[in-house]
Parts: structure tokens; C-alpha cells; sequence
């Protein structure tokens, strides 16, 4: 993917934050297959860059997101499709795999695989007056980009079937009722609310979030037995970690632990 024009999707990583934004503002951040390309390639670069310990994913301009580019996939809408599904499915994967948490930073519009893509995340803000549609009904597709996973893990099924079923526009005090964000905070205030989170992750225990993240995701397909022993590997695996010593020495002491992310 080294090949990819990167300017539809930009990456700037500091203090440990890689600020991560799907940037087309002209077309609402409708997604085509370059910015797949692009998204893709951003996520690698997170991947393999070991001084990050959280993700803010955004959308420039008026909207987070729209969703699939549907101009692009009316010629050819077969191999489109799996061209540009393929890339965005990939880069769910590593965003889910990663230690660092992802925050998802809406406003504007959340419409269809942009929606997909913010309830992929581990965490969400949204601001005052965002709009939100799953919408894949009304072009009469099914859903990608890990709907049909995260959506009945987040509001639960009947509610998640509602939302794809009607595919009705709800805004963010639904959207938090249901469970779908963490948050809805005034619009002037998104930015210094994702700011602070992310800063309070950056200082965290990276490791330790990682496995948190992975022992939720895994327990919907796991046994009581089999998650209480993936519990134990897990807490075992952290307590030999640098972050844990440390997290003890600080609390013996009485003294804020100062956490490396190792």
C-alpha cells in the first residue's frame, strides 16, 4: 500500500495520539476505493508504529462521514464494491487489534459504512446535532465494514435490526440512549472532549488496554469457562509487564503511577 495517495486520509501522530482523518470535505467523506487505499495504509503505519497508545479517528469538514462513494460504485458495482470493502474490512481488523484504544470523533453526519466504521471503534463522542443513518436499506444492500458485529454488541439486536431494517435518521441523544456513543457533548466542546480523553488513554497502561479489549470482544463467542480462563492467562500476561510493577510501586508509595505503555 506504500503506493497510496495519502492526502484523502491524513496521519499525524504526537505525544503518543495518531490523529487519524478521512480527509475529502468536498464529498462529505464519502469513501471510494483511493480513500480505502489511504485508510488502509494510515492504519498499517499505525500498526507498526510502537510510540502510539490511542487513536482519534475524525472526518474533515461538515461531516464525519457518509459512507460509501455511491457514484463510484454504479459502473463495475460488483468489482467496486469488493475492491473497496476488502481494504476497509483490513483496516477494521488492525484498528481492532491494536493495544491503543480508538476513539471515534462525530459530528456533522454518520451515514452508512461511516457509521459501520465509528461503531468499530472502542469508544465515541458525538456532538450536538450530529445525524446518523445506517442507510444501507435505502440502496437496497446489506450492510459491511463490521455492522452486522458491532451494532447488536453495542445497542443489541432488536434495536440493531431496527436501524438496518427502517434505516431511519435518529441524532445523538438517540444514538446515546442506545448505547452507540459514549457521549454527546455541545459542538464548541467536541474537540477539547476528544482532546482530554485521548490525552488520559496516552498517559494509560497500553498493554493492560489491549487485553481489556480483547477479553470484551472475545467474550460474546466464549463459554463462561473459557473466558474465566482466558481472564487468568490475561491477568498473569499482565502482571509481568513493566506498567503493572509500576502501578504497584505507585500505589505503596502513594504517588500517581507513571505508566509507560510497556
Amino acid at each position: 500500500m506504500s503506493g497510496s495517495d495519502l492526502s484523502s486520509v491524513l496521519l499525524k501522530i504526537e505525544s503518543g495520539i495518531a490523529h487519524l482523518t478521512v480527509n475529502r470535505p468536498e464529498a462529505m467523506n464519502a469513501i471510494h476505493v483511493p480513500v480505502a487505499d489511504a485508510f488502509l495504509a494510515q492504519c498499517q503505519a499505525i500498526a507498526q508504529d510502537p510510540s502510539v497508545r490511542v487513536v482519534v479517528l475524525r472526518g474533515a469538514g461538515k461531516a464525519f462521514g457518509v459512507g460509501g462513494d455511491l457514484a463510484t460504485l454504479q459502473t463495475d458495482s460488483v468489482n467496486s464494491a469488493n475492491a473497496l470493502i476488502s481494504r476497509l474490512h483490513e483496516a477494521v481488523l488492525i484498528l481492532a487489534h491494536l493495544n491503543a484504544p480508538v476513539i471515534a470523533s462525530l459530528h456533522g453526519v454518520v451515514a452508512g459504512g461511516s457509521l459501520s466504521l465509528s461503531s468499530a471503534c472502542d469508544l465515541a463522542i458525538a456532538a450536538e446535532g450530529t445525524r446518523f443513518n445506517l442507510a444501507y436499506a435505502n440502496v437496497a444492500a446489506s450492510c459491511d465494514v463490521s455492522a452486522s458485529w458491532s451494532l447488536p454488541r453495542l445497542v443489541g439486536l432488536r434495536n440493531a435490526l431496527q436501524m438496518a431494517l427502517l434505516s431511519d435518521t435518529f441524532d445523538a441523544q438517540e444514538a446515546l440512549r442506545l448505547g452507540l456513543v459514549n457521549r454527546v457533548v455541545p459542538a464548541e466542546a467536541l474537540e477539547a472532549e476528544v482532546s482530554a480523553l485521548a490525552n488520559r488513554l496516552a498517559q494509560g497502561p497500553t498493554l493492560a488496554y489491549g487485553k481489556l479489549k480483547r477479553l470484551m470482544r472475545e467474550s460474546f463467542q466464549n463459554t463462561l469457562e473459557a473466558q474465566l480462563e482466558a481472564e487468568r492467562t490475561q491477568f498473569i500476561a499482565s502482571a509481568q509487564t513493566a506498567d503493572f510493577k509500576e502501578a504497584l510501586d505507585a500505589f505503596l508509595s502513594k504517588r500517581k503511577p507513571n505508566f509507560k505503555g510497556e
